[in-house]
């Protein structure tokens, strides 16, 4: 399964930003239980589809753990609380949410009740993501971020001619101010909260798309033609220190049909721009939707396509009982509990 995270730094360093460059290795989405139903990816396999901001950042293996279903149920700014509850105390607020999200009070959970669920969740957890940086860049406290504050926050003390000469902090940059400027839906060089949310999670956002494609494109074109070959496809997720150290998993096979067969639409043997489109960010993939059918499939014993809380509660592993997670304890502080 393919994973997504951002990658956060402390105040005065590079943060504050989710880069495709360095989110590659935890892409995150469940479609790819559908596509690659027959193919089992190892720990060394990356990838890059989005379908929007993923609802965990987790592989989605219920075969090893629940972890997925976790963050994506409660939201990946709230996950974690529950593993530090005790078993009984974690069925008691699953009870409590359960109640909240049966909207229509009949007792029972419909798929429909469930995504909308998720999808909250997940507004909130990017919400969350938006209002814990932006006090960190909005240094005038104008209620705007400029592109210089941004920079200067992020980048200052890294374009020093001293700082490191192993990584290229301009090109990095050079980067984010396009984001930044497509993001920045007036072209005034001054974010405001919807526009700062665009540029944090680009894949969230429609027209944030080509910069999205331009990002991925950028990082596996390593021959600079503006395509991706099948070398380079497979090389982003296959390394050569992978190579190294045995022979090529299953899935490596597994993909290079897959290129072959889906994402090389005019067998040209490479992927365009509108290729890698399709690729990264599918079109009429519904990510809570897909979510929802999952956790209901899992749950509803009696097959009647909708949950009661003793379902549920009886599914307690896959909701919340989960192992660690790497999110906040908001949940510790919510009055209702």
């Amino acid at each position: 399964m393919s994973r997504y995270s951002g990658q956060v730094f402390g105040t005065g360093q590079l943060f504050g930003r989710i880069s495709l460059r360095m989110i590659r290795p935890l892409l995150m989405c469940f479609v790819l239980c559908v596509v690659y139903g027959s193919s089992k990816p190892t720990e060394t396999k990356k990838d890059r589809v989005h379908h929007e901001e993923p609802l965990s950042s987790l592989e989605h293996d219920d075969a090893k753990n629940h972890d997925y279903d976790h963050e994506a149920f409660l939201g990946q700014d709230e996950a974690k609380t529950f593993e530090n509850l005790s078993p009984e105390e974690s069925r008691r607020r699953l009870g409590i949410i359960v109640g909240k999200m049966d909207s229509n009070e009949d007792g029972l959970v419909s798929e429909e009740e469930l995504k909308l669920w998720i999808r909250s969740a997940h507004q909130k957890h990017i919400h969350g993501s938006v209002e814990q940086q932006w006090h960190d860049f909005d240094l005038n406290h104008d209620g705007r971020i400029s592109w210089d504050e941004y920079k200067n926050v992020t980048y200052g003390t890294y374009l020093d001619p001293q700082a490191d000469a192993h990584f290229d902090y301009g090109h990095m940059m050079a980067r984010d101010e396009r984001r930044f400027k497509v993001a920045d839906s007036n072209a005034d060089l001054l974010a405001d909260r919807a526009e700062f949310a665009a540029f944090l999670h680009p894949e969230d956002h429609e027209h944030m798309r080509d910069v999205v494609v331009q990002e991925t494109i950028e990082d596996i074109d390593k021959n600079g033609d503006g395509f991706i070959d099948l070398k380079e496809y497979i090389g982003d997720m296959f390394t050569t220190q992978d190579q190294q150290e045995g022979e090529e998993p299953d899935w490596v096979a597994s993909e290079r049909e897959q290129f072959s067969e889906f994402r090389d639409k005019n067998k040209d043997g490479k992927m365009d721009r509108e290729e890698t489109l399709d690729w990264i960010l599918p079109s009429g993939y519904d990510n809570a939707e897909a979510e929802a059918k999952h956790l209901v499939h899992e749950s509803d014993a009696n097959q009647d396509g909708k949950l009661t809380k003793e379902e549920i509660l009886d599914k307690f592993d896959i909701f919340v009982g989960s192992q660690a997670t790497d999110f906040g304890e908001a949940l510790m502080h919510h009055d209702e509990f």
